[in-house]
């Protein structure tokens, strides 16, 4: 396994880098270099170049994380050289055609979905219930008030738009099944990580366990950079 020096760190729809806050400091104090890009959620297009210049300043082997629709962004940006391996922390992982909303599509709808609403522009909004009833349940009511009140409006658009690269298919993968998202049903995650030969754990956690379960998270970052594991967290294969 190639040891890594950096990790970047991809956001899902409705969030932001901070959405990593509590993952962050747990890496860096394992000697990582980390990155959290922020973003624009106008295109796959876009955000797949936005994680490209992240990649090209970064010298030495990269860790790209994704969670939730960061997930197809990964898998579209980790075909560089670079990108030493990929982690899926409650994300998509389209094959080439597929995009996270075909994905989505393919199983019975996730709770969640019904709490989303579109503007004029074609950008989508959760409403406050489904940030804090099937996005972030478990998380506490300040956390969810900020969650609320900082969410990223999303492009309908970018999650119906397909991978034309699959990067899985020639990097080593890991990912994280949330066992209690009502973003993603469980199911379909447990699918498409079996679908990618990722080595897969299970954690119980809503769809944002890099805020719920964080060293769980971070645990199984560092384990895909090959800097080991915390010895005071347990992690379930699948």
């Amino acid at each position: 396994m190639t040891k890594a020096s950096n990790v970047i760190l991809v956001h899902g729809a409705w969030a932001d880098g901070s959405s990593w806050s509590k993952v962050i400091p747990i890496l860096i104090d394992r000697g990582l270099r980390v990155t959290a890009v922020q973003l624009p959620l106008t295109s796959l297009k876009d955000d797949v170049a936005t994680v490209k210049r992240a990649i090209a300043l970064e010298e030495g082997p990269i860790i790209l994380v994704g969670h939730s629709y960061g997930g197809a962004v990964i898998t579209e940006a980790g075909d560089d050289p670079k990108v030493a391996g990929l982690v899926y922390i409650a994300a998509f992982a389209p094959d080439v055609g597929q995009s996270a909303g075909s994905l989505g599509a393919s199983v019975e709808p996730a709770p969640m979905g019904a709490e989303l609403r579109p503007d004029a522009q074609g950008f989508l909004k959760l409403t406050e219930a489904g940030v804090k009833n099937n996005f972030a349940q478990d998380l506490t009511p300040t956390e969810k008030s900020i969650l609320f009140a900082a969410q990223a409006p999303t492009a309908a658009a970018a999650l119906g738009e397909s991978v034309s690269v699959a990067s899985w298919k020639a990097k080593p993968s890991w990912y994280l099944v949330a066992t209690a998202d009502r973003a993603i049903q469980p199911s379909l995650e447990r699918a498409m990580a079996k679908a990618i030969n990722a080595k897969t754990v299970e954690i119980a956690s809503s769809h944002v366990a890099m805020l719920a379960r964080p060293e769980e998270t971070a645990n199984l970052i560092l384990e895909a950079a090959g800097r080991g594991s915390l010895s005071n967290v347990a992690l379930k294969s699948a």
